[in-house]
């Protein structure tokens, strides 16, 4: 049986309110530039030697219709002025033939930044401890990520994230997406 195994990845995002709550998913799915795709959701593995590639680069390659491999994150209210966060964080190693780590997160109440913050601190305790990297939980994120920087076996993180308030009478829905490409 062969594998499919992404060679790529991109990273994107989006909001969309509307009256009903799956059309605020699709308008957010639009702005995302992801809604021409079947999208499949899959856990939050990084493979090895998955190359990063800009948003641009990364929508021109998907095909309408296509079965389309993600990880995200999405958070929808219809609560007025309720803030919003979806976030995708990524840990990176700096082995390229080992595997990294995508984490999903979403909150209410929180900024991009900080949901921003505590999905890319996910994925990079995630990957931590698959690869032997003592680090206390409870730290604070600079700590912690000077730990990883000096273990030498993190590269680096990132993340995605995207907030809003939600606007009266209807839903807003935000999403943060990491796209497998082929």
């Amino acid at each position: 049986m062969n594998s499919l195994v992404p060679k790529k990845i991109f990273f994107t995002k989006g909001v969309g309110t509307h009256r009903e709550e799956l059309h605020s998913f699709e308008l957010a799915l639009r702005d995302a530039g992801i809604e021409k795709c079947n999208l499949v959701q899959v856990s939050s593995i990084l493979p090895p030697g998955c190359k990063v590639v800009s948003r641009g680069m990364g929508l021109r390659e998907l095909k309408p219709g296509a079965i389309t491999y993600c990880v995200m994150s999405r958070c929808n209210s219809d609560e007025p002025r309720r803030l919003l966060a979806a976030s995708v964080g990524c840990a990176i190693p700096a082995d390229r033939n080992t595997y990294g780590y995508i984490s999903e997160y979403h909150a209410f109440g929180q900024t991009e930044r900080q949901a921003g913050d505590h999905a890319e601190d996910l994925a990079a305790a995630m990957l931590a401890s698959t690869l032997g990297i003592d680090f206390n939980i409870d730290e604070s994120w600079d700590d912690k990520k000077e730990i990883f920087k000096i273990s030498g076996k993190i590269v680096g993180t990132r993340n995605i994230t995207q907030s809003s308030i939600v606007k009266n009478g209807g839903h807003t829905t935000v999403v943060a997406v990491a796209v497998f490409l082929f």
